[in-house]
């Protein structure tokens, strides 16, 4: 398999990208090619008008099984220890996680099987997940030395303080039905349904004005990590730059001359 295979991309004709991690027999893991075509991949799709929702998608058994702790292993013979190819690998996952919030695209994780450690800390990064109710989670760096720091960054801000600690403390294998009660997925169907439940959301927001979905995102994450006051100054001001938009001016419109409206995602 080739590095331009482990990632596959595919644009239909209602703007929805399915981005399929395809490394079945890594687990689909974050490898240091995985991280770079994933980067790429946010990056490119936030730029393209094109694009109005991305799902992250998966073959095989595992979603993804976290970072590929057989490559990092192979670093330690690096004189340093292989504490700089360390340092570049979670680098690199960071601005991966990052990439998705920051993308001016919803993204939707559509989760099979198990998403462990990294691989639990991407579905966390993602603004919605739906879930098979075979699917599993688990942040089980514990068991090996490894506490997961850095899925703990994504956990602690999708799910309560106790909730995120007990995952991370006993790295416990989490079910699909324990994920939705506790917030680290929205909801939970049957696996057949899950690639049309997925779309299904898919498609219903990407019927919004892109500006409009650009707007929120980026002011939801940007508000939540400000004081009650300023988020309230903040948001304010969003509201007013939004209403002076095109769209928000055809959306009212629309709604009050009770007819659909014709988005100019601007």
């Amino acid at each position: 398999m080739t590095p331009s295979d482990i990632l596959l991309r595919d644009l239909d004709e209602n703007g929805i990208l399915r981005l399929t991690l395809n490394d079945v027999p890594r687990r689909n893991a974050l490898s240091e090619a995985m991280l770079g075509k994933l980067r790429a991949a946010f990056a490119n799709a936030g730029a393209d008008p094109k694009v109005s929702v991305i799902v992250l998608a998966a073959k095989g058994p595992a979603f993804c099984a976290g970072h590929d702790l057989k490559e990092m292993t192979a670093e330690r013979s690096n004189e340093d220890g292989g504490k700089a190819y360390f340092a570049h690998v979670m680098a690199m996952c960071a601005g991966v996680m990052q990439g998705i919030v920051n993308c001016p695209k919803p993204v939707i994780a559509e989760v099979t099987g198990v998403a462990t450690a990294a691989g639990c800390q991407l579905v966390a990064s993602c603004d919605l997940a739906i879930a098979a109710d075979t699917a599993q989670f688990s942040t089980p760096g514990v068991h090996i030395g490894l506490f997961c720091s850095t899925p703990m960054v994504a956990l602690s801000r999708n799910v309560a303080d106790k909730h995120a600690m007990e995952m991370l403390l006993t790295g416990d294998m989490t079910s699909a039905a324990r994920a939705a009660e506790i917030g680290l997925v929205n909801r939970v169907v049957a696996p057949e349904a899950l690639q049309e439940t997925t779309m299904e959301m898919a498609r219903k927001i990407a019927s919004k004005s892109s500006m409009t979905l650009a707007t929120g995102k980026r002011a939801y994450y940007a508000q939540r990590e400000m004081t009650l006051s300023n988020a309230y100054d903040y948001a304010s001001g969003v509201m007013v730059d939004n209403m002076l938009a095109q769209d928000a001016e055809e959306g009212i419109g629309a709604f009050i001359e009770k007819r659909t409206p014709q988005w100019q995602d601007a």
